[in-house]
């Protein structure tokens, strides 16, 4: 519970300071007054349409990934199993690529990421297709790279045959991961898939409980590996399909939080869970204020800020469980 509480608090801060970090130099007094009483003058739009956006995606699409990697790494009992694995974040970027050279974007304003939330979904249908009602964690798994590795393969052959400079920067630059110029039109996009699949996660906190114990245990306990796959992938594929229709590509969240705070649950998935969901939240607020402060007259994206901390943090843990063997 301390944990929670601790984790709770961290993102209330970090929220709270997003929201007063920008161009605008105002005070922080001043900038939460303009949000939450308004008043004359452009700050309380600047607070309303484009710090409040951002904070709010950058909470949601952190703790909806973090949540989807520990998730998967319960199901799969395996460490390095991350939200992208499964192929949807990569079909999500081709239907958005798509998009961007199509020009969908110059006439329809959520053409974008409605193409990849398309994009998404037909990712998850030919992943749960092709591995089947009956097939394990390994059929799994393989589906999933076989998706990413087609999708990647397929984006490359339109950057490569793009006639239009302009769209191929705009498809590279999305594909960053940023949460810049988003609106409250994006977050009211992303919100209902991130919610339901993190319903469909958190009703898996039991079954991956019973897990741990190995899948014959888990089934003579009454579980279903198969419905519980199903849950998985679809929680997983809702809320990485949101995320990326709204945000872009942004990595190394689901993959290295859960490893971080896996110590202090008791390698527990159920507690881990909803643990993962606030610490996936609180980096990607902690990257997003990066964005804002390392450089802020450059368009640093936040994929390229996600990478360069989870990275470092990733390769620590590498180490420290290599001379903890025996």
């Amino acid at each position: 519970m301390r944990l929670f509480l601790i984790l709770f608090a961290l993102v209330a801060a970090l929220f709270a300071l997003s929201l007063t970090i920008g161009p605008a130099r105002t005070g922080p007094l001043d900038s939460l007054a303009a949000l939450f009483v308004g008043g004359d003058g452009p700050l309380p739009m600047v607070m309303r349409e484009i710090r409040l956006p951002r904070a709010l995606l950058a909470a949601l699409v952190g703790g909806g990934l973090g949540m989807a990697g520990a998730a998967l790494q319960g199901y799969l009992r395996n460490p390095l199993a991350e939200p992208g694995l499964i192929g949807v974040s990569g079909s999500a970027a081709l239907g958005a690529v798509l998009a961007l050279q199509a020009g969908l974007t110059a006439t329809a304003s959520l053409g974008l990421p409605l193409a990849a939330l398309l994009g998404a979904v037909i990712g998850v249908f030919l992943v749960i297709g092709l591995a089947g009602a009956r097939g394990g964690s390994l059929t799994l798994i393989l589906a999933g790279i076989a998706i990413s590795a087609l999708a990647s393969a397929l984006t490359s052959l339109v950057l490569n045959l793009s006639p239009n400079p302009f769209a191929a920067n705009d498809i590279v630059f999305w594909m960053m991961g940023s949460l810049a110029d988003r609106s409250m039109t994006h977050f009211w996009l992303a919100l209902p898939f991130v919610a339901v699949g993190g319903i469909l996660l958190a009703s898996t906190a039991r079954g991956l409980d019973a897990l741990t114990l190995g899948e014959d245990a888990a089934e003579t306990l009454g579980l279903s590996l198969t419905r519980l796959r199903l849950l998985v992938v679809l929680g997983t594929a809702a809320i990485v399909g949101g995320a990326t229709a709204v945000a872009g590509a942004i990595g190394f969240v689901g993959l290295v939080v859960p490893h971080i705070l896996r110590p202090f649950v008791g390698a527990q998935p159920s507690r881990l869970l909803w643990a993962s969901a606030l610490g996936g939240a609180a980096l990607l607020l902690i990257a997003d204020i990066s964005v804002r402060v390392i450089l802020p007259d450059r368009d640093l994206k936040l994929g390229v800020v996600t990478a360069l901390i989870g990275a470092p943090l990733f390769l620590h843990l590498i180490f420290k469980t290599r001379r903890e063997l025996p």
